[in-house]
């Protein structure tokens, strides 16, 4: 019995130890998830203030159109995945939404475990690099990825590029946003003209490149900001699961050693109370043989007269 209960003691340590290593996770996981949010207002707005300023340089140049693309043959398809597992099925949440559209496109697969499982589904990855483990190399994930669509167009020609990135809410969860990235997607109408025009110091076609690798690098940066947040937000929700199964499984050990260190007591008094009555038994069974047995010798007492 005793071998048992120090069984279950080194169950429950080791529980301990899993339990320590998942709510260190869960902070972590929860810090950078906050870390990523607190970016996005930022990030959204530096997007918006780039495509006011292509919208401003287009009525300058009288509503002129950004570059035209080829929409037949191969095309490129910016997938964010996952870094690390523990996200539950995040992972495959991105390769799912991805997989109708790999057909005729080129993919550029951002995350370690992402692709390791593309390999494991079989998919072609044209381009691959790990997502940021830390907030602050976003922007040179962002970089990453321009260099490699405009290494991937000088190869191909102007062709479209699109997105696919989660992105997580407190009302719906995680959900697959699909978004293109070149051509540039300006549906808004074009700025009131103002009063006084703007003093520009480059041409038009100059200004509209610039603000145009502007606007690509901070769609980039939104996008992988929110896969950022999106993946440790999942990895968060992960993790709250398997400490409240951690917790439960304790909870079920220490009852185990309760019930097990119980059952020895009981064994012990049992054996006791057993030994009792049979001593007990024995004696009301051979009275003589108690009987008989020689009393302990007693000193003889000396009596010295005076």
């Amino acid at each position: 019995m005793s071998e048992r209960l120090a069984e279950i003691g080194q169950r429950i340590a080791a529980i301990g130890q899993l339990g320590a290593v998942v709510n260190a996770m869960r902070g972590i996981a929860a810090a950078r998830a906050r870390q990523g949010r607190a970016l996005l207002p930022a990030i959204q707005a530096y997007a918006e203030t780039t495509a006011r300023a292509i919208r401003e340089a287009q009525r300058l140049a009288g509503g002129a159109a950004m570059a035209d693309l080829r929409t037949a043959g191969r095309r490129g398809l910016i997938v964010f995945g996952a870094e690390q597992g523990f996200a539950g099925a995040f992972v495959e949440q991105a390769l799912d939404a991805a997989a109708p559209e790999l057909d005729g496109a080129d993919l550029f697969l951002l995350g370690t475990r992402a692709a390791i499982l593309a390999g494991e589904h079989g998919y072609a990855v044209a381009w691959t690099a790990p997502m940021p483990s830390r907030a602050e190399a976003l922007p040179a994930t962002a970089i990453l990825i321009a260099a490699a669509i405009e290494d991937y167009l000088d190869r191909t020609g102007a062709v479209p590029i699109g997105m696919i990135y989660p992105i997580s809410t407190a009302e719906r969860g995680t959900t697959m946003t699909r978004r293109g990235l070149l051509p540039l997607d300006l549906a808004a109408t074009l700025p009131q003209a103002p009063a006084e025009p703007p003093l520009i110091n480059l041409s038009v076609g100059q200004l509209l490149a610039q603000f145009g690798e502007e606007h690509v690098f901070a769609q980039l940066c939104e996008a992988a900001a929110e896969a950022f947040t999106a993946e440790n937000e999942a990895r968060l929700q992960a993790m709250a699961a398997a400490e409240a199964n951690v917790e439960s499984r304790l909870a079920a050990l220490q009852a185990e050693e309760r019930q097990t260190r119980q059952e020895e007591i009981t064994a012990e008094i049992v054996e006791l109370a057993a030994g009792a009555r049979s001593r007990a038994r024995s004696a009301r069974t051979h009275p003589d043989a108690a009987a008989s047995t020689p009393a302990a010798p007693q000193q003889e007492e000396k009596i010295t007269c005076p």
